[in-house]
């Protein structure tokens, strides 16, 4: 009887260690992809009022975690049944990332009336400022499920030929690192300024040392915003890419090219063709509605 116990404690411990060194190889193959993810979804949970950052936050994070609860079982299935559809998805998902990319750099040369501190201005009701977050909230839970099902797919491709409760640990763990990791970090970041401003509040002169760390903490925020702002739309570009140069006639298009800068200019002109098709459909449907 206690042979046998132990022999169950021996296969336990084989297969935390087996889980563990490929949650490793996984972590690492998606650790640019959760980057990105990082980049885009601290831009999408910025430009809120201070007292509604967290929970519009915690919105998105219980969507990211209903995301990860309807990918994973479907990928999983996917991949056994039918895995030539996983690539279908997966282009379709990138259409939209370099879609979403290709308007945010459109709309910075050509600025829209309807920009993030514009619309929070004009409204005046609470009415209306709930409205548009709940816009941008669903808008953050469609982008982080794109992103989602790429960080599935890059994890699973890593685990196939395991059994099959080992590909569901391993992909499940990355998943949630997917969520928790990321969306903790995001919260670290839009709550700079009330951490800069708590230790303003508690310095006992304006040239003490946490005077000087609160006033660094919430220069630094808009400009650590913008910056995200930036990083987070190249990122969508080279998601959007890097899905695109996996097919095989685009993997061998301009081979001497670096891989980072083919992928950005691969989700770069998707994007604008996306951006422009449906932009003319958009003015069809509205010729015809009128």
């Amino acid at each position: 009887m206690a042979s046998g116990i132990f022999a169950i404690l021996d296969d336990i411990a084989t297969l935390m260690d087996d889980v563990a060194a490929m949650s490793k190889v996984a972590a690492k193959k998606t650790a640019g992809i959760l980057g990105d993810d990082l980049a885009v979804n601290a831009e999408k949970a910025s430009g809120f009022a201070s007292s509604r950052e967290i929970p519009v936050l915690w919105a998105i994070s219980k969507g990211s975690l209903i995301n990860k609860l309807i990918i994973l079982p479907v990928a999983f299935l996917l991949s056994a049944f039918l895995p030539w559809a996983i690539n279908i998805i997966l282009i379709i998902g990138g259409i939209y990332l370099a879609f979403e990319g290709a308007e945010k750099i459109y709309h910075f040369f050509v600025p829209h009336h309807n920009s993030k501190a514009e619309e929070l201005k004009e409204v005046q009701t609470k009415e209306e400022i709930l409205a548009i977050e709940k816009e941008r909230i669903k808008s953050a839970i469609i982008t982080d499920f794109i992103l989602s099902v790429e960080i599935v797919i890059i994890a699973l491709g890593t685990v196939v030929g395991q059994e099959i409760w080992n590909q569901i640990i391993v992909v499940s763990i990355i998943a949630l690192i997917a969520t928790v990791g990321v969306y903790g970090i995001v919260a670290l970041i839009v709550r700079m300024d009330e951490a800069g401003y708590k230790l303003i509040a508690k310095s006992k002169s304006e040239k003490s040392f946490l005077h000087k760390i609160g006033q660094l903490l919430v220069n630094a925020l808009p400009k650590v915003i913008q910056a995200l702002s930036v990083i987070g739309t190249i990122a969508l570009l080279l998601v959007a890419g890097g899905i695109f140069n996996h097919i095989e006639f685009m993997h061998h298009l301009f081979p001497w090219m670096p891989s980072m800068l083919k992928d950005f200019l691969a989700g770069l002109v998707v994007g604008f063709i996306a951006f422009f098709v449906f932009q003319v459909v958009l003015k069809i449907y509205h010729r015809i509605a009128k």
